[in-house]
């Protein structure tokens, strides 16, 4: 008699997400490897006595889910206990967060920061009645006169912070905003409170970095929560040098180093994917090369638990800032810019050209931060140029949200075997918001899923976290529906996917983005047991009741991580 199966599976609904998107009704684990799949008969032989067995009762069995964009320390400490929630629908109104953050003042020692996560102009009610209305240090200067109060936006291209803040910063009607950032000032010339992009470095580089316990507890923090969501992959994109000014270091190069010791620890229940990141914002060729140069090379010891894959690049900012680079001006006028630095759209041009080609010829994957369509045309282009200068099989590299792709864009990512990485949960959150911005039309179309896979660009899916929660199934039900968060509206009808192609950009399609997609991403024997399960039929379910799908099991490497299995 063979070996018997640690693990089996009955009666459910087993989605492989093979080629076909077969469905089977049985599966079996053995030593961590997926060693059966297809109805009763063909796991019955591999039960022994010491085979755990588990009845679906009708269940759906799905590959682990791999979020493909997520900052898993970032996510971790900006949520509670570490910081202030501040998004919807935590709060409302900006009287709802000045409220948060005066009971926050009555917990704290004296001069202590106080700092939240989350804000959205789009949900916070004098701003949405008003969309001249933004947030002001005045409207926290009353409830924390004498504690620094800093707020990071959902998006994180703004942050938000009181008079005491700009006072210890040093910030005044006289500071010059870095490259690549904004002051935002009001009328008579004096800082409202208000950072966007590169600007927000003025805030990171005064507060004190994240301790090693700290960012410890944050991502064990993360861990658990993407255990309980099914989700047992993630990748990391961006940590190193770069990162250090964002978030109080929850980017930077230590980061990257405790994520190793939680592997050694056995304490790492998600496989994680990595992006090195040289430098931010607004940096020069030059200065990447060099960067990049000195962090050598990174080999891990078990790649298929902690893998650095490449290096992530910013080209332009974000659309509610009217930092994405368009092709045509935004509502109110301006196209945004490259982020990188140059004094002309042609001086950025090669900036960004340069970096791509430097890091292709090095033998990195790129992911490249990129949103307006004409930046996201000239990073494509980039990526081709790259190619041709020096040929390289299967680069994978990729956009890194892409809400703005044009028909360009995908012609030359499907024809270099280039990839997309798209997040539904961000188009839900902000597809309202985005109208005032880019008109009703263009808003519509943002993150265009159904033209990128007509067009052959392979598309993953990833939330963005902690922009957004990391909550798959509310990606799923939006790439089917196209429904809006705030009003429920449909945005974009004739970019909506099917439930298979959707499950695909979280398994598969996010796999291939790893290199990983020969050994993890679907549930087919020789894989790794990565395995969600969701309580009831998926296959049936209405698509607006997916959000609310328990996941009952999630089973990384053949070893449960979180377990709400009915007995």
């Amino acid at each position: 008699m063979g070996t018997y199966a640690d693990l089996v599976f009955l009666g459910g609904r087993v989605v492989t997400v093979d080629a076909q998107f077969s469905v089977a009704s049985a599966l079996a684990v053995t030593g961590g490897i997926i060693s059966a799949v297809g109805g009763q008969d063909d796991v019955a032989p591999l039960v022994g006595p010491g085979t755990r067995v588990v009845d679906l009762r009708g269940a759906t069995l799905l590959p682990g889910i791999n979020d493909s964009h997520l900052h898993g320390c970032a996510f971790g400490m900006a949520t509670p206990p570490l910081s202030l929630d501040l998004g919807h629908p935590a709060v409302s109104s900006l009287a709802d967060v000045a409220e948060a953050v005066c009971e926050a003042v009555g917990r704290v020692s004296g001069g202590q920061w106080i700092t939240g996560h989350g804000w959205d102009t789009g949900y916070l009610d004098e701003c949405v009645s008003d969309p001249s209305r933004l947030p002001s240090r005045r409207d926290l200067d009353a409830v924390s006169p004498d504690h620094p109060v800093v707020l990071y936006s959902f998006s994180g291209h703004a942050t938000w912070v009181n008079s005491k803040a700009l006072e210890l910063l040093g910030i005044d009607r006289h500071t010059v905003a870095p490259p690549g950032g904004a002051i935002v000032a009001d009328e008579a010339g004096e800082p409202t409170g208000l950072l966007h992009e590169g600007a927000q470095a003025l805030v990171q580089n005064a507060l004190p970095p994240l301790s090693r316990q700290e960012r410890t507890d944050a991502i064990r923090s993360t861990l658990a929560t993407l255990a309980r969501l099914g989700v047992t992959s993630y990748t990391e994109p961006g940590l190193g040098p770069g990162g250090d000014g964002i978030m109080r270091g929850a980017l930077g190069a230590e980061t990257l180093d405790i994520y190793r010791r939680l592997l050694a620890d056995g304490e790492l229940t998600a496989r994680l994917g990595v992006l090195l990141l040289p430098t931010g914002m607004a940096s020069t060729a030059e200065e990447f090369a060099r960067t990049l140069t000195a962090l050598g090379e990174s080999g891990d010891a078990a790649p298929r638990r902690l893998a650095i894959h490449g290096v992530k690049i910013f080209a332009d900012g974000i659309v509610p800032n009217k930092t994405a680079w368009m092709h045509e001006p935004y509502v109110g006028g301006g196209c945004g810019s490259l982020c990188v630095g140059g004094a002309t759209d042609a001086e950025r041009i090669a900036e960004i050209d340069a970096m791509i080609r430097h890091a292709h010829a090095a033998g990195h994957q790129l992911g490249v931060h990129v949103t307006g369509d004409r930046a996201i045309d000239t990073v494509a282009d980039a990526f081709a140029a790259a190619m041709a200068e020096h040929p390289r099989p299967d680069a994978r590299h990729y956009v890194i949200h892409g809400d703005f792709l044009t028909a360009h864009s995908m012609k030359v990512l499907a024809a270099h075997g280039f990839g997309v990485n798209m997040n539904p949960t961000i188009k839900w959150t902000v597809a309202d918001m985005e109208e005032e911005f880019v008109g009703v039309g263009r808003a519509a179309y943002a993150w265009p899923y159904r033209d990128a896979i007509d067009a052959g660009v392979r598309v993953a899916s990833g939330s963005d976290a902690p922009v957004t929660y990391p909550d798959w199934r509310r990606g799923v039900a939006t790439m089917m529906l196209r429904e809006s968060k705030a009003a429920g509206r449909v945005s974009g009808p004739e970019q909506r996917i099917g439930l298979a192609e959707a499950i695909r950009t979280y398994t598969i399609d996010a796999a291939w983005q790893d290199f990983a997609d020969d050994w993890k991403g679907s549930l087919e024997p020789g894989k790794v047991a990565d395995l969600c399960v969701l309580d009831g039929d998926l296959l049936t379910t209405d698509p607006h009741d997916i959000p609310e799908m328990p996941v009952v099991l999630t089973v990384v490497d053949g070893q449960v991580v979180h377990n709400a299995l009915r007995d």
